[in-house]
């Protein structure tokens, strides 16, 4: 597991791990069942508060991402391939809206980025 944690970055931290490790699951990185380091191990590795990590677990509980048992610690949850489906969808749909707010920012009209995207694509 790859976690990257930017100082950069507006988001708070939990929210960045938050999002890398469900991006990863939602990749395939992170396959069903696996386990995930517990959050004492995951706060030491990347230097942050337990506190901190423990939200970003819970909220990928929340989210249906993981799931945590007492005394076994947490793992990616089992998921419903359609529901799966979805979720990959609403991911790249949250990132294209950013790029669509970008190209709108910087007078890109909706050719050429479509014609960005294509060409991107078939790369």
């Amino acid at each position: 597991m790859n976690i990257i944690i930017s100082n950069q970055d507006e988001r708070p931290i939990y929210e960045q791990i938050k999002e890398q490790l469900k991006e990863q699951i939602l990749r395939g990185d992170l396959l069903e069942k696996s386990p995930l380091p517990s959050i004492r191990k995951l706060a030491k590795e990347l230097k942050i508060s337990v506190i901190t990590t423990k939200r970003a677990y819970d909220e990928l509980e929340n989210e249906g991402f993981i799931e945590t048992f007492p005394g076994k610690g947490s793992f990616v949850a089992t998921q419903n391939q359609e529901l799966l489906k979805e979720k990959q969808m609403k991911f790249i749909e949250d990132q294209l809206q950013h790029v669509i707010e970008s190209s709108k920012a910087y007078n890109i009209d909706l050719d050429e980025l479509i014609q960005m995207l294509t060409l991107l694509y078939e790369e």
